[in-house]
């Protein structure tokens, strides 16, 4: 068993940071991160999640995810994009997310960008997909920016997103599964199948 991957709590192994519990990180490891969607509000709550994750650790931001899904309206883009000063005063005083006002004004800000982008978030990202021939073999391996993250984060700032970095992209095309960064032996990894029966 490879040192970044664990046994979970159904037998299955899974990159470490899922846990071995059957938590909530556990079921988004299973069914979320590194899952290919084109859904806009699934990668408008990746890219929220990403920004605001800046300066801070994924638990953290995890672990407000449902009061984040509250706060943002499930992260319907149309009705971000409608919230204003007033519900931004509103966000800064709730206690159950990270309450920092340039963040909150930046995801509503985000949120009409990808109402009159051109191509749209989805489009775009689709141009900046990695097709992975092998999984990554430990969480070593795994970059925080690379040259596609890059480029694809200059594109999303000409486009108007704010609090838009090379290393926020790079989780936003892990979470939304633009590249799939499972960790070899994980059942999410796109070699394990493979792995599994030539064993």
């Amino acid at each position: 068993m490879d040192s970044d991957v664990v046994i979970g709590y159904d037998g299955k192994p899974r990159c470490d940071w899922a846990g071995t519990g059957d938590t909530a990180l556990a079921r988004y490891h299973d069914e979320v991160w590194g899952t290919r969607t084109h859904d806009e509000s699934a990668m408008f709550e990746a890219l929220t999640l990403g920004l605001f994750q800046v300066g801070l650790s994924w638990r953290i931001v995890f672990g407000k995810r449902d009061a984040f899904q509250t706060a943002f309206r499930s992260f319907d883009v149309t009705k971000v994009a409608s919230m204003t000063g007033r519900d931004v005063d509103r966000l800064v005083e709730d206690p159950s997310i990270i309450r920092n006002r340039a963040k909150i004004q930046a995801t509503i800000e985000n949120a009409r960008t990808m109402l009159s982008a051109s191509p749209d978030l989805p489009a775009l990202a689709k141009s900046y997909e990695v097709d992975r021939k092998r999984a990554p073999r430990s969480l070593a391996e795994l970059p925080t920016v690379t040259p596609d993250a890059e480029a694809f984060s200059k594109r999303l700032k000409s486009q108007g997103y704010r609090f838009i970095g090379p290393t926020s992209v790079y989780a936003f095309m892990q979470n939304v599964g633009v590249v799939n960064d499972h960790i070899h032996g994980c059942i999410r990894a796109v070699d394990y199948h493979a792995t599994a029966r030539s064993r």
